[in-house]
């Protein structure tokens, strides 16, 4: 059984980041459709991330880590980000090896310790 989609706009909740689905190599003729999709995304919702599932991508390549620097840059110029869900292992060990850095969906930020871990101290550490 279905039923009719409700009347009116859909309740976007403005803290839940919208959702780029990024599937199968991408080619060269699909970023800037992609860009696009990022910059109308950042419009439409006053959420000021994108994440981006790049989890069907395949194999990461220099194509991927092209596509990903231009949809970041989009999003920046746009007064967002792109967050990654699902990065293959390989393709965050490539992003690291040509110096572009990525907030991974799950990961804590940098600055922030993860949860439940305390720093130690030396006896010998000045105090602060």
């Amino acid at each position: 059984m279905s039923y009719p989609p409700p009347p009116g706009l859909p309740i976007v909740d403005a803290m839940t980041p919208a959702v780029l689905v990024l599937a199968g190599p991408v080619t060269r003729d699909e970023v800037a459709g992609l860009c696009d999709a990022v910059r109308a995304r950042l419009e439409g919702t006053r959420a000021r991330v994108v994440v981006c599932d790049v989890g069907g991508l395949g194999p990461p390549g220099l194509g991927t880590v092209d596509l990903l620097a231009r949809l970041q840059l989009t999003a920046r110029r746009a007064g967002g980000r792109i967050r990654l869900r699902d990065p293959d292992p390989a393709l965050h060990a490539l992003l690291d090896l040509v110096g572009l850095s990525f907030e991974v969906e799950g990961e804590p930020e940098q600055r922030e310790p993860a949860l439940g871990v305390e720093e130690a101290v030396e006896p010998g550490d000045p105090p602060l």
